[in-house]
């Protein structure tokens, strides 16, 4: 598993690869049938599996000001598709220079020059260059010039209540915008999940019997603030991870005059030190919205109504 940072020095051992293209945010099923079709060409012809994606997000690039969105930030993304097997991950800076690129130059410079793609795999609807001038009719003619095969994966969809839906980032910001993880996971193919560092809290948890390990959001889509059933990964030292059942808050703590958004996080069960781990916290169900209460034991009573209702709720989901 290897990230490479810089198309113009990557290794001969790396060159030659099956990659598979795209912002990729989220890693959710769409996005896996386009990766997992690069593996499964990459294993069929002995070669290299790899996926090349773009940093910061172009959204982010283009529109800088633009409200916290990301599914996925690097890491977490990074783990998600090396999860799947991929061999190594590509990955291109996006800022002026490269959204300059017309796409002639990026299949030239990049695919052809840098990594040496023997076959390039995307999602039908892929565009890139300069202007969005580049498709997958320009990669496929490119690759009959430059000697590379092409792929296009074609949409990938779901049964709704009513519809065929399409895979997207933007149907699981929506669901997940509206209080609805399950159908965010639905589209994911897994819970969606928020991974940080436990940062140092006012430790006011502590003193009403529900200690929380706190996290920042940084660059995460903001969930509907609320309160969540959730499964909580604990990265320990070494590699393990253990998990453990809980319920978080998302949102401001008006009860306290909060005033950014912040997830506390209280595991059931769960006796030790987290300041400093990091967590990935899972939200499996929406609660009920943030609220200010009066005073700390109406707080108190509400935080134990929705652990226990957060535990009957986990005891009947599947991992």
């Amino acid at each position: 598993m290897r990230v490479f940072r810089h198309y113009q020095s990557i290794p001969e051992d790396a060159r030659g690869a099956v990659v598979a293209i795209g912002n990729f945010d989220g890693v959710h099923l769409g996005h896996r049938a386009v990766i997992g079709e690069a593996g499964a060409i990459a294993h069929a012809t002995a070669r290299p599996w790899g996926v090349l994606t773009f940093e910061p997000h172009p959204r982010a690039f283009f529109a800088p000001g633009t409200p916290p969105f990301r599914l996925t930030p690097f890491h977490a993304k990074a783990r998600q598709i090396f999860a799947l097997g991929v061999d190594s991950i590509f990955v291109q800076q996006f800022n002026k220079a490269f959204s300059s690129l017309t796409a002639e130059d990026f299949i030239e410079k990049v695919l052809v020059g840098g990594i040496g793609a023997r076959h390039v795999v995307c999602g039908y609807d892929f565009v890139f260059g300069k202007g969005r001038g580049g498709n997958c009719e320009m990669l496929l003619s490119y690759g009959q010039k430059f000697g590379f095969d092409f792929t296009a994966v074609r949409a990938q969809t779901f049964k709704s209540d009513q519809d065929d839906l399409a895979y997207s980032s933007t149907g699981i910001r929506e669901a997940l915008t509206a209080g609805d993880p399950r159908t965010a996971a639905r589209i994911l193919g897994r819970t969606f999940e928020i991974e940080g560092r436990v940062i140092a809290g006012d430790q006011r948890g502590r003193t009403i019997g529900f200690p929380t390990a706190n996290i920042a959001l940084g660059t995460y889509l903001r969930p509907a603030r609320g309160v969540y059933a959730v499964r909580v990964r604990v990265d320990d030292e070494g590699g393990e991870s253990r998990e453990f059942n809980g319920v978080a808050n998302l949102g401001k703590r008006p009860t306290f005059a909060g005033e950014a958004d912040l997830l506390e996080v209280f595991l059931f069960d769960f006796e030790g030190d987290l300041y400093g781990k990091r967590l990935g916290v899972g939200l499996v169900d929406f609660l009920r919205p943030e609220k200010k209460f009066d005073g700390i034991d109406q707080l108190k009573a509400q935080i134990a109504a929705d652990s226990e209702k957060a535990r009957q709720i986990l005891s009947k989901t599947e991992p």
